[in-house]
């Protein structure tokens, strides 16, 4: 840390998604950027499909008795309950490294479509909700989500459908990725509910480009780190990229804890901490914050300045505000052998092919209460995740009690066998309203000293009322596939791994915090490129909508700023 550097071009916070554009396309036009991650450097030699590291232990993420958080919610009774992670085991982290989450993604790219840009105009106000269109358009973006193809990598096939998003070009850049017969199965039920259900994009490579190799499908994705970098991770599609420009600094272990603002209304200088404790700070022209939605917010609300008593850019009170996840729920229904030929049963059992099918049929439905149209969502299918100790562990159930020995083993043994577990994912609007936002601790401080995020995470009631439309129907294919144990489970508990808003964009500072590039209205030099800038997140998972956006304000960045 002698030899540290202090001034640079731009100064970003944090490696992936929202990260990885700006520091490649900065880079690449010859600025100088420093990258500060709090997490280490993993390598794709490091990256292997240990349940243990990968699920069971803090490796990719903080050890929750050095960082958590505080979370916040209603209990049966109404009242406003509070405990930290480190007493729930409920992991808000995400993918404490370079390249962030986006190592351990299982990669289900789907763009939004034009509608969920004018969510306000298109199906009018929410009770309760605070639900806004977008300072830009879906066409703003189109150029951006292709550029995210070609460069990042996704795979797939494109099919004409009901709510198909316009595209500058006909088809993805690289094949689909291999499937498993069930896919065939999807296919034929869709055909008999007369449901659409289409190939689903994925940012994993079918085909080798450059120096990464295309998929060995081995079924483990998400949570685990990619040993042949088919996966678009930023790391690797990005990251790896920018470092041969010579133009950029990484720095792990770089906590970032507060951004001080020179007196006029700009950062001059982020100060961070490392694992030793030393504190250091870097100056910058461009200060880019992409520390994922929660963290982000937090960042904000400690960096407290003369100008800013409470949080940089929060002098409307709005920063942490508006938090959303991704709404919906789950299902499953089982694929028994029994009921099939031998050559068949064969082929549902190959290990590691995809699924890969998405339902976009249901993403406006009628409100059964009112009959007007209102936003749905959609639906993946996929198998269950590929981790073999939950799938013991559920086999220990027989109904409401516990079994045993013999007859558990049994058990297990045929579930392995002789069943397969089809699931579906729904994603809906999570709507943001005044219970779901972050603050600060007044009570929990991290193993730094510093005041932990506190999250309140309660869901809107509309949500669910969308979701348990979507699992219908979704019940309603596997029905037709002929699937047994058949169920569904749709909650306003936040998906931890999918956050977004705190900081969202708007033309009006009175009601935003970031203008429409994602610059703090407050202050000059200051962007946020993670999903802390989402208004709203669509009905679909949000990283190929921040890889797109943070390769446009990189553009807005390199023309009008630097």
């Amino acid at each position: 840390m002698d030899k540290f550097k202090r001034r640079f071009d731009a100064v970003v916070v944090g490696s992936g998604a929202g990260a990885g554009p700006v520091i490649y396309e900065l880079a690449k036009a010859g600025h100088s950027v420093l990258v500060l991650e709090k997490g280490p450097w993993f390598f794709t030699k490091d990256f292997r499909k240990d349940e243990l590291v990968a699920t069971r232990r803090s490796v990719y993420t903080p050890n929750l008795k050095d960082e958590f958080h505080e979370l916040e919610y209603y209990d049966s009774f109404g009242d406003l309950m509070s405990e930290t992670t480190f007493e729930s085991g409920w992991d808000f982290w995400n993918g404490n490294m370079v390249g962030g989450s986006s190592n351990l993604m299982s990669g289900y790219f789907q763009r939004m479509k034009p509608v969920d840009f004018r969510l306000l105009s298109e199906y009018g106000e929410i009770p309760g909700a605070h639900v806004v269109d977008w300072p830009i358009t879906y066409e703003d973006l189109e150029p951006y989500y292709e550029k995210v193809e070609r460069i990042v990598g996704v795979s797939g096939k494109v099919v004409k459908h009901k709510y198909q998003e316009p595209r500058s070009t006909s088809d993805f850049p690289y094949p689909p990725l291999k499937e498993n017969i069930v896919s065939s199965f999807i296919d034929r039920a869709a055909k008999i509910t007369g449901y659409e259900i289409i190939p689903t994009p994925r940012a994993i490579l079918s085909a080798p480009k450059g120096d990464r190799k295309s998929c060995y499908y081995s079924h483990y994705c998400g949570s685990y780190g990619c040993a042949s970098d088919a996966k678009g991770s930023s790391r690797v599609s990005l990251i790896h990229k920018a470092m041969k420009t010579g133009n950029v600094t990484v720095q792990t272990g770089a906590h970032v804890y507060h951004l001080e603002t020179d007196g006029s209304y700009r950062i001059k200088k982020a100060w961070f901490i490392i694992p030793s404790g030393e504190k250091y700070f870097a100056e910058g022209k461009v200060f880019v914050v992409a520390a994922q939605a929660i963290e982000t917010s937090r960042l904000m609300l400690l960096s407290k300045n003369p100008e800013f008593p409470n949080g940089i850019a929060n002098n409307n009170g709005l920063v942490g505000k508006n938090l959303i996840f991704s709404a919906g729920g789950t299902g499953y229904g089982i694929i028994d052998l029994d009921d099939f030929d031998e050559q068949t049963a064969r082929e549902i059992m190959k290990p590691g092919l995809f699924i890969n099918r998405t339902m976009h049929y249901f993403y406006e439905v009628e409100d059964p209460q009112t009959g007007r149209k209102i936003k749905g969502g959609t639906v993946d299918f996929l198998f269950e995740h590929a981790n073999p100790v939950p799938k013991a562990l559920k086999q220990k159930w027989e109904g409401d009690k516990w079994i045993y020995g013999k007859k558990w083993k049994e058990k297990i043994h045929r579930y392995f066998t002789r069943q397969r577990r089809l699931n579906f994912e729904i994603f809906v609007d999570w709507l943001p309203h005044d219970d779901c936002f972050v603050s600060l601790s007044p009570k929990h401080k991290d193993k730094y000293g510093l005041p932990v995020a506190k999250i309140r995470i309660e869901g809107h009631p509309h949500q669910l009322k969308v979701g348990k439309i979507l699992a219908e129907k979704s019940e309603q294919v596997f029905k037709a596939m002929g699937l047994k144990d058949i169920s569904s489970h749709i909650s306003n508990s936040p998906p931890q791994n999918l956050q977004a808003g705190g900081m969202r964009f708007g033309n009006d500072p009175k009601n935003s915090v970031l203008d429409k590039y994602c610059r703090a209205h407050e202050v000059d030099n200051l962007y946020v490129t993670d999903g802390s800038f989402m208004p709203t997140g669509g009905s679909v998972t949000f990283t190929w909508t921040i890889y797109a956006n943070s390769f446009r304000v990189a553009d807005y960045i390199n023309k009008e700023v630097l």
